[in-house]
């Protein structure tokens, strides 16, 4: 068996840490757990197991008008769609 101690200590918002809690608790999962298996994936991955990025303002820009549904064209079929990328 593994020997489990390593201590990690982390200052976190309260209510980040809650929210996370409790979906760990959904989960199944300790915080302890959590934080081993988010551990392990940097491991295995050699590095962050999710992408990390800063959004430019055109990609927030249509990520918003995706989302208000504003902005968006429609075509009646592929033909026009690309027709339309070609302009």
């Amino acid at each position: 068996m593994t020997n489990k101690s390593a201590i990690i200590s982390a200052r976190i918002n309260p209510d980040i840490k809650n929210n996370a809690e409790q979906i760990f608790k959904e989960l199944g999962l300790t915080t302890s757990q959590a934080i081993t298996l988010f551990y392990k994936q940097v491991d295995i991955q050699h590095g962050l197991p999710f992408e990390v990025k800063i959004l430019n303002k055109v990609t927030l820009k249509a990520i918003k008008a995706a989302e208000t549904q504003t902005n968006l064209h429609s075509f009646n079929d592929v033909d026009d769609l690309f027709d339309d990328l070609k302009n």
